[in-house]
């Protein structure tokens, strides 16, 4: 069969939410944006409240996300400059919840000492810095469409995968990418040498639509007119289909899925700052999840 890669519709929202986490994937975006998420701050109030970043680090954040559209800088006064959520900003907290759900689920944790037994156990992490560690592992550049075409085909080989993401690629350009999402635990390889979702690339499917929904300024709830939502493919389907509308985010799906955007709607915006700032990176051995 002739090549002819994913339809427009689809490349057209596949763009929006890969532009989308190109926005929002340097470190400490998502941490200044809930940073701001309570109201229009002064500069020194921000770094009061991030300070672990310094001033070099702090104001070409702020400039690019005020450049981007997501933060709104104001003028009061001379030397009196407040910084809060533009609109687009603030449309995107609702978001945030699948993005903070399927990390703290799928994602390894920190192990720390229990403080009576000595045994080391799994740390809490922050909400917010779980959705940057979500946002990292999905952002570069073929990873979604590639969990995209696994999530509509099932199965696939890497010539049918590389027809339909990258069409204008040799097949060998595939490879690389195939084993980015392979290593971030995406992604399985199965008996025969095809390749299909793990568990955890099955469970993006609330994230995908709620980011999806965010780029084309949709309402979260609008599935009829989202071009990645509807119905799981049957085992015959071969050709690129409709993202998966709710997915359970555990290993063993429970028999009810409950829909992912009743869990983002009772989102907590204060609830993304549970636990302190990280003092430092988190460790990269698997502990309870897959890797950050």
């Amino acid at each position: 069969m002739a090549a002819t890669g994913l339809s427009r519709t689809t490349l057209t929202d596949l763009s929006r939410v890969t532009e989308s986490l190109k926005m929002l994937a340097p470190n400490w975006s998502v941490w200044v944006l809930m940073t701001l998420s309570a109201g229009h701050l002064r500069y020194s109030d921000v770094k009061a409240k991030l300070a672990l970043l310094a001033d070099g680090q702090l104001h070409p954040k702020l400039t690019k996300l005020v450049d981007a559209g997501l933060v709104e800088r104001t003028e009061h006064g001379p030397r009196n400059v407040t910084y809060g959520l533009s609109s687009r900003g603030a449309a995107l907290m609702p978001v945030l919840p699948a993005l903070n759900t399927w990390a703290d689920t799928h994602l390894e944790k920190p192990l720390a000492p229990d403080k009576s037994t000595g045994v080391l156990e799994p740390q809490s992490v922050a909400a917010a810095q779980n959705i940057e560690d979500a946002i990292a592992l999905i952002s570069p550049r073929h990873s979604t469409p590639l969990v995209w075409a696994l999530r509509a085909r099932g199965t696939a080989g890497a010539k049918a995968l590389a027809a339909e993401v990258m069409p204008h690629y040799s097949l060998s350009r595939v490879y690389p990418p195939l084993r980015r999402v392979i290593d971030d635990g995406l992604v399985q390889v199965t008996g025969s040498g095809d390749f299909q979702l793990s568990a955890s690339g099955q469970a993006l499917a609330p994230v995908y639509q709620a980011l999806s929904a965010w780029a084309a300024g949709r309402p979260l709830t609008d599935e009829a007119t989202h071009p990645l939502w509807g119905h799981a493919p049957t085992p015959s389907q071969t050709r690129s289909g409709p993202y998966l509308t709710t997915q359970s985010r555990l290993s063993d799906p429970p028999a009810s899925p409950a829909p992912a955007q009743a869990q983002a709607l009772s989102w907590k915006t204060g609830d993304l700052f549970s636990h302190r700032i990280p003092a430092r990176p988190l460790s990269v051995s698997p502990a309870g999840g897959q890797r950050r």
